[in-house]
This record gives structure tokens, sequence and C-alpha cells, in this order.
């Protein structure tokens, strides 16, 4: 099964192979997330995902969750026109909230949520975009976006929805966040 094939990017089962399913959120996928983030030391609750939910039935994101030989692993969401960040309001898809949990990393499933939003990302925009936290906990992120050839916009670290000024206050944790982009096609 391919990324492009119709059959799966219109319905809800975006990629599939033997261990690997990337398909749509449910609601049911809320709490058993925020539950195993919870599992693994994280401060969480399910209403990130329900507003997930939620903007993926208005038509303002596309949702996705990812199955490891049938358990949810881990979590992306694409907002096609994205209204904030760097790019937001100049019509270009924004990948936000991208996680797989813990115990499920380095079975490959992060680059198959990363190849889905951004096949998803490239029906709208030739261009993508994501912010990246700063402190050690987005290490491994930082790294995998560069490799995957996403660069940073040039507007500087950005603390609380808007461009940090320089020596201004902030603070490193998860609002502190560098902004990329990748060309798509």
């Amino acid at each position: 099964m391919e990324y492009g094939d119709e059959r799966f990017m219109t319905g809800i089962i975006y990629y599939k192979d033997d261990e690997i399913t990337i398909r749509d959120l449910r609601e049911d996928d809320a709490q058993v997330i925020t539950d195993e983030e919870i599992a693994q030391g994280w401060d969480a609750t399910a209403e990130k995902y329900y507003l997930r939910l939620k903007d993926a039935t208005e038509g303002k994101a596309v949702a996705l969750v990812a199955e490891y030989f049938g358990n949810v692993a881990g979590y992306i969401n694409v907002y096609p026109d994205c209204e904030w960040g760097a790019f937001g309001g100049k019509g270009l898809p924004e990948i936000i909230d991208f996680g797989v949990l813990e115990k499920y990393r380095r079975h490959g499933i992060g680059t198959k949520l990363m190849d889905a939003a951004e096949e998803v990302a490239s029906k709208y925009a030739d261009t993508v975009y994501l912010g990246v936290g700063l402190h050690s906990g987005y290490g491994s992120a930082q790294r995998m976006y560069v490799k995957r050839g996403y660069i940073p916009d040039g507007s500087g670290v950005w603390y609380k929805d808007g461009v940090c000024a320089p020596y201004g206050e902030c603070c490193n944790d998860d609002e502190l966040v560098l902004y990329m982009a990748k060309v798509l096609r």
C-alpha cells in the first residue's frame, strides 16, 4: 500500500504494512494516548486530542494516529491552512503536535507518521512548516527534522506565539520554538 493510493488518502487509512498502520484519529484514541503519556511521566490531558478531533471534524485539520501491531503508538496533525506560527495565514500547512510514545520508539513509527503528514500537506501546498521546541526533550525531533530536509525559516526563536525579541525574556519550555519549513515538491 502506498501513500499516494487514493483508496487510502480518502479513507481512514493512510498507510499500512505488517507492523504499522497510519489512520485517522478516533475519539477513543484520546484517552489511550493520554494514559500512556501520563504513564511515561508527562503532564497530559485528553483535551488536546479532543480539540484535534473537533478541528478535523470541522475540516481545519487532519488528525492521524499510528498503530504498532494494533496498539496506539503515536500521533501527528496537519493543519492545511494554519492561522498561527511563522507562516500563519499564508495558505501553508503546518505539522502540529507530533509524538511517538516512548515504548514504541525506534520502530520507524515516527518516520511513517511524518511521511503520511507530508503527503497530506502536499495535497494543499508545495511547502510545509512546523515549530520544534528547543529544550533537550525535543532533541530527537530536532535531528529528525533536519535529516528530513527542514530548515529554519529565518524569523528567529518564537515564544508564546510571537517572535522573541533579541535579548527578550523567555523560558526554555514547550512554548519556546524554532519554526522550520520544507519544500515538498
